[in-house]
């Protein structure tokens, strides 16, 4: 039986105070050399891995084409993963809503770079899902969804907007790659990624096109509950694990404030401290808390910028706060990246 709303359980805080390590039906591998290595699936330490003969057959060295995918990010100053690990927390809203407000400074030019393959929804938050890619001789164009917001994704390459994307692992790694390598994305001041859940293909590919141009970090999206926390404590566990710096957690959904009488209800209640004290316990920058607004839902319906048509709601507030943070963690001025006068 679910424990009362009312009051933190204290049979929780045993839980959490005494975690028990799951006993694995493997044991981890060790002394691993890597897919990319010339040893793989020959090495003393591959015998008797699942893995063995897909590594001694697959292509060895670095990809030929990360060169050429750090040459065309060469304008891109600032490259930032929008993680979670989590379906349904708000990852592509957030990234929409992050990247109208970076381009709220005319000084700032975003990119947003859509790589859930399977589920595309940015070009319909930011207005441009009836867009279809323009090739020349200098690559892939992006979609414009401002003067200074551009979007690529898989969405503008279906002939019909209901078409489903059935495509196993390598074709998507190498649609990413196409995204890197050959889309014209010239000088811009960020490049957003926004992932699907999970920590696996997409997530390993982008780490590896992006590693060598640099990727400044990733933000974590979660929702207050533990069932939403628990994920996330895999997706920062991934970035330590591939080197990426985590430059802090969003919680969405954080609670609703009524327009009318203001009152503010949790509507996902915090079992276990939310996202605030996840970011304690991992020893992560917490960016801020994003409030539920309906009406972030109907401008991403119809692809308008929140910022535009609600300053001064309590959650454009707050994600203005979450900017200047998040400028604060890259090492940005707050105030160039987000300027006082936005501010109503």
């Amino acid at each position: 039986m679910a424990p009362s709303l009312e009051a933190e359980p204290d049979s929780v805080a045993s839980v959490l105070a005494n975690p028990q390590k799951p006993q694995l039906v493997a044991p981890e591998p060790e002394h691993c050399p890597g897919p990319e290595s010339q040893q793989a699936g020959t090495a003393d330490s591959c015998a008797g891995c699942p893995n063995q003969a897909i590594c001694a057959t697959a292509p060895k060295g670095p990809d030929p084409d990360i060169p050429l995918i750090t040459a065309r990010l060469s304008g891109v100053k600032h490259k930032i993963l929008i993680l979670s690990g989590k379906g349904g927390v708000g990852k592509s809203t957030f990234t929409s809503l992050l990247a109208h407000a970076f381009a709220t400074n005319a000084e700032q030019t975003v990119g947003v770079m859509d790589t859930d393959i399977c589920g595309p929804s940015i070009p319909k938050m930011l207005g441009v899902e009836g867009e279809t890619i323009h090739v020349s001789s200098t690559g892939w164009s992006p979609a414009w969804a401002m003067d200074n917001l551009a979007v690529m994704s898989i969405q503008f390459m279906l002939p019909n907007r209901d078409d489903a994307i059935i495509w196993r692992g390598p074709k998507k790694n190498g649609l990413i790659k196409q995204f890197l390598k050959d889309v014209e994305w010239g000088d811009m001041d960020f490049l957003l990624v926004d992932t699907p859940p999970g920590t696996s293909d997409e997530h390993l590919s982008v780490n590896t096109y992006l590693k060598e141009s640099g990727i400044d970090g990733a933000v974590m999206v979660t929702t207050p509950q533990e069932v939403s926390l628990l994920d996330v404590r895999k997706e920062i566990d991934f970035c330590r694990k591939a080197g990426i710096k985590v430059l802090g957690l969003v919680e969405n959904m954080s609670g609703f404030v009524c327009p009318k009488c203001t009152h503010e209800s949790e509507i996902f209640k915090a079992t276990t401290g939310g996202g605030r004290k996840l970011a304690e316990e991992m020893g992560i920058a917490f960016l801020g808390s994003v409030p539920l607004d309906p009406r972030i839902g109907m401008a991403c319906d119809y692809g308008e910028s929140f910022f535009d048509s609600f300053p001064d709601s309590p959650a454009c507030r707050a994600l203005k706060g979450v900017v200047k943070g998040l400028a604060t963690e890259m090492g940005l001025d707050p105030e160039v990246v987000m300027p006082e006068e936005d501010d109503a």
